[in-house]
């Protein structure tokens, strides 16, 4: 709720105790629609029962009382079982004058009760390079877990990196094979481009081989399950769970060489960490976690020595979380690690799991299961489920080799951005340096606002060309905007104010950017809530849209009356904060010229 509701919905409550003698009521407050006159809308359908009142006699009596109690309720209307409320240009330009000197207006620091919250986002697999989609994972984890920190929250930002497995096998038997000791620096490539590599190679030979058995009359699934090369990579999988020390130390080698490829790519996209888990450390965990569910009564164990749990009573099934042979599985692991990261970091009171939607079952079981193992944690814990990234081309394959490299993208997305900044030609007076710079901003930003702009559940077609637009709902348009402004307030004079005591009309143009900085607070929390960077991205476009109306049909420097000059400049001032603020939630940079 916004600084006006609260205040309008403190007047109510007085008048619904004074005449009804009721107690304090939840209160729904609108953004009364443009056809009809109001600023506010209440809505009285829910107050009706309650006050034993029809719409039109509640609304005349609770309009009259806001009017003469508020001294900022200019008048009223009502459309039915809707009270509009008209609000005072002084209310208005009170709250501008609040905020001046407020750089951080609507976020809230974190302060000693505030919750911790581990966000999880990115968990790559190390036999391949980032690509599309593991950008959509860590703009998004890394765009809520700011959200949470500007709403008030500490957070944890961690990644589980899937380090060890059949998939990791295949790109060091490739290498092994067929690298003769190739090196990232002897490749010229990337450690992890490198590697990646080798993993689509092996798919290749390994086809052919399959091709080569189904020829000798092998059936395919024979050929698939006896292929050498397959065979060999399970081989050497059993040779990296018993330890073996050349297949550790080639592992940990070509792993090294992801990490650094990692790094850079991260480094480029903007996404930081504050913590780091690994499949291979954690894999075993949860073992100590089942046997307190069997002691619990929770699981149980079939004769073959497994072990189950039975969620059918909650709509669900029966999920396997420890095999016969005593192995863990991806459920064992993931209560493990979810334990773990509590011992680690004992404040932790949610987590927040960044990952795509054909995991959603995968999550209700394991938080389902760690409810009833009776963790005060489990009931914060929230699946941030994403849909996939298409293409015009269709879906994206690692083994085929045909995955969109994250590394590749943003180069290109930094080379389209040069092409369209060249064609407006203001920036001249740049040095080459910062001209980079500024290609790498837009690009970055173009791609970013373009992923997060959308609701996370839904699936994106992603135009690379058409996210780097200086007009529409784009971040480049919203960039320009933020440029535009700093323009201005370099030309503003020196020592410029605005005159609180001055009489100022509005202009509706004004009042409406006005609007939408009051809202801003409360846009923020629900992002929070709602775990959606897209309640920023959709602010911060209508901002932007609000502003450039009002800069194309008032005149800003050209005023010549001071205090209304002083009143426009703190307002772009103000404007221009915001949009940074913003962006920056959305791990955008806001250049200052462009």
């Amino acid at each position: 709720m916004n600084s006006l509701d609260t205040q309008l919905a403190k007047n109510v409550n007085e008048f619904l105790t004074t005449t009804f003698s009721l107690a304090e009521q939840n209160l729904d407050f609108q953004a009364t629609r443009s056809e009809f006159e109001g600023d506010r809308t209440l809505v009285l359908f829910p107050l009706l029962k309650a006050t034993r009142s029809a719409p039109q006699v509640l609304g005349d009596q609770l309009g009259a009382y806001l009017v003469k109690e508020c001294p900022w309720v200019r008048s009223f209307n009502l459309v039915k079982g809707f009270l509009n409320l008209s609000i005072s240009d002084s209310f208005y330009l009170d709250f501008l004058n609040q905020i001046r000197d407020d750089v951080t207006y609507g976020h809230q620091r974190p302060t000693t009760s505030s919750e911790t919250v581990m966000v999880e986002y990115s968990s790559p697999n190390t036999n391949k390079p980032l690509h599309l989609g593991h950008i959509r994972n860590n703009l998004l984890g890394y765009s809520v877990a700011k959200i949470m920190e500007a709403a008030g929250n500490k957070v944890i930002k961690t990644q589980i990196i899937n380090d060890r497995g059949i998939h990791i096998c295949k790109s060091m038997l490739a290498w092994q094979r067929f690298g003769d000791g190739e090196t990232p620096i002897s490749a010229q490539l990337k450690g992890d481009q490198l590697v990646g590599k080798y993993y689509v190679l092996f798919d290749q030979k390994y086809k052919a081989e399959i091709q080569e058995l189904t020829a000798q009359g092998k059936s395919e699934k024979e050929a698939a399950q006896e292929a050498p090369l397959l065979v060999a990579a399970q081989e050497l999988l059993r040779r990296w769970e018993a330890n073996d020390p050349e297949v550790r130390k080639l592992w940990e080698m070509m792993n090294g060489w992801v990490y650094e490829g990692f790094e850079k790519t991260y480094q480029d996209l903007g996404v930081s960490f504050d913590s780091y888990y690994y499949e291979s450390k954690t894999y075993l965990l949860g073992k100590s976690i089942i046997e307190e569910g069997i002691s619990k009564g929770i699981f149980y164990t079939k004769n073959d020595g497994s072990v189950w749990v039975d969620l059918t009573a909650e709509g669900l099934d029966e999920k396997l979380l420890l095999r016969s042979d005593g192995t863990a599985v991806y459920m064992t692991q993931d209560l493990g690690t979810a334990s773990q990261r509590v011992k680690d970091h004992p404040e932790i009171q949610g987590m927040v799991y960044t990952v795509g939607n054909e995991q959603d079952y995968h999550f209700k079981v394991l938080f389902l299961i760690l409810k009833k193992l009776g963790y005060s944690w489990a009931e914060s814990l929230y699946h941030l489920s994403y849909g996939m990234v298409d293409l015009p081309s269709g879906k994206m394959k690692s083994r085929e080799g045909t995955v969109v490299d994250a590394d590749d993208l943003m180069l290109q997305m930094e080379t389209t951005a040069k092409e369209i900044s060249e064609q407006h030609g203001k920036l001249d007076a740049l040095s080459e340096q910062e001209k980079k710079q500024l290609y790498r901003d837009i690009g970055l930003g173009a791609l970013k606002y373009f992923i997060l702009k959308v609701d996370p559940k839904k699936r994106i077609l992603f135009d690379p060309e058409a996210s780097v637009d200086f007009n529409g709902n784009t971040g480049p348009f919203i960039q320009y905007t933020h440029a535009r402004i700093q323009s201005i307030l370099r030309k503003a004079p020196e020592g410029l104010k605005m005159n609180p005591e001055a009489f100022l009309a509005l202009d509706t143009k004004e009042k409406e950017i006005l609007k939408q900085l009051l809202s801003y607070p409360e846009v923020l929390e629900q992002a929070a809530a709602q775990h959606s960077p897209a309640l920023i991205a959709n602010f911060v476009y209508e901002l932007v849209k609000r502003f450039n109306s009002f800069y194309q049909n008032i005149s800003i420097l050209g005023e010549t009356n001071e205090a209304l000059l002083g009143m426009r400049v703190l307002l772009s001032q103000k404007v221009a904060e915001t949009i940074a603020a913003s962006c920056s939630l959305l791990g955008i940079n806001a250049p200052d010229r462009m």
